[in-house]
């Protein structure tokens, strides 16, 4: 009997798991085309990976080249469609 509760344990617990991988998975889904769509969103999120990145590391230095700036680092960082593709 108690081999049958604790089966029954085991398989309420991965079902509950798989449940919330999915909804972790469609949420990511979701986060990928928002900032598909909107350049703006995700220009955000590479600023707060780089907030977090800093906090823990304490210090970075970017070097774009040209002069350019952070706004020419961040362009080449992330380009999600190449003028061939567009």
């Amino acid at each position: 009997m108690n081999k049958v509760v604790e089966a029954e344990r085991v398989a309420k617990a991965n079902l509950i798991r798989r449940q919330e991988e999915t909804a972790a998975t469609r949420s990511l889904l979701n986060t990928a085309r928002l900032m598909e769509e909107n350049p703006l969103l995700l220009r955000l999120k590479e600023l707060e990976s780089l907030e977090r990145l800093v906090e823990k590391v304490g210090r970075i230095d970017l070097h774009a080249g040209d002069g350019q700036g952070l706004d020419a680092l961040l362009t080449r960082l992330v380009r999600l469609k190449t003028p061939e593709s567009a």
